[in-house]
């Protein structure tokens, strides 16, 4: 009000201006003259012409009306999903399988959207969701574990193990592999230290009556998977883990039991359900189906 009633010289010419009554327009004159504590405008006869004060705010003004007309714009494009920054926090075999799909089709949804990805701490997966670092965590729950009240949790997968076997093992020309018929066998263990994946295995080696003898460990499925194909044992592992698998090894379906880890993605309840938010989900769910 205060650069219209500069510009057009009167306080009547700037309300006919922006459609308000004289009175409005020195209302909030008035207002403004307290806040500043000065005197803005001075009369003269008909006209009213700036101070000094008048002139230097009225010259910040133009510059005030631009950044807040591009705060708005940018608000928009956030609130549309146009721009914006997601973390989304992860284990490492759902890195290649799940996630690098997810986010190539959400980045070509939502290019101006910048999406941080890094592996989750595997002593405490959760604690980027809890802490407002992350938005997003995809993690494999304990068998035991309950529904936090401060946390959504959403079903994206059911990932299946499989026996992996060296190439020239007897049991190799089987379809599907009898848990039971690993008991006497070596293992290659694939998770260390020990977490909910494990935990998985061997509660189905204990449901086929025997207890697994791992005689390697490995960190990572890849460095299993040539443990194996070198012969020094068997393995459980979960389909993504498995990935393209080795050309040492076969890999065969499981049953009596066949363990079944779950993958779910987590995030906040309070946190607000943003278009990005929602798209990267999506992205997710549909990586996921695949």
């Amino acid at each position: 009000m205060l650069e219209a009633v500069v510009t057009l010289g009167s306080v009547t010419a700037a309300a006919a201006e922006l459609g308000y009554t004289p009175s409005a327009v020195s209302q909030q004159i008035g207002a403004l003259e307290r806040e500043t504590g000065t005197d803005l405008l001075e009369r003269v006869g008909r006209h009213v012409r700036p101070t000094a004060a008048g002139r230097l705010l009225t010259e910040h003004s133009a510059a005030i009306g631009r950044r807040i007309a591009e705060a708005e714009t940018a608000l928009a494009d956030l609130k549309a999903g146009r721009t914006g920054r997601l973390s989304v926090r992860y284990f490492a075999t759902a890195g290649a399988g799940m996630v690098a799909p997810a986010v190539a089709a959400f980045r070509r949804r939502h290019p101006g959207v910048r999406v941080d990805l890094a592996l989750s701490d595997p002593e405490d997966p959760l604690g980027a969701v809890r802490r407002g670092e992350a938005d997003i965590a995809l993690v494999v729950p304990l068998r035991e574990e309950r529904p936090a009240d401060d946390l959504l949790v959403e079903q994206l997968a059911d990932d299946p193990y499989r026996v992996v076997l060296p190439k020239d093992h007897p049991l190799a020309a089987k379809r599907v592999v009898d848990l039971a018929l690993l008991a006497g066998e070596p293992w290659v263990g694939n998770e260390w230290p020990a977490g909910p994946c494990l935990g998985r295995v061997i509660d189905a080696c204990a449901e086929a009556g025997f207890a697994p003898d791992f005689v390697v460990q490995s960190e990572d499925h890849a460095t299993a998977l040539g443990f194996v194909a070198a012969g020094l044992g068997v393995a459980l592992m979960p389909v993504l883990g498995i990935g393209g698998g080795h050309p040492g090894v076969v890999v065969r379906r499981v049953r009596g039991p066949q363990p079944v880890r779950s993958i779910r993605a987590v995030r906040r309840r309070t946190q607000k359900e943003s278009p990005v938010l929602r798209e990267m989900l999506a992205a997710l769910r549909e990586a996921a189906r695949g």
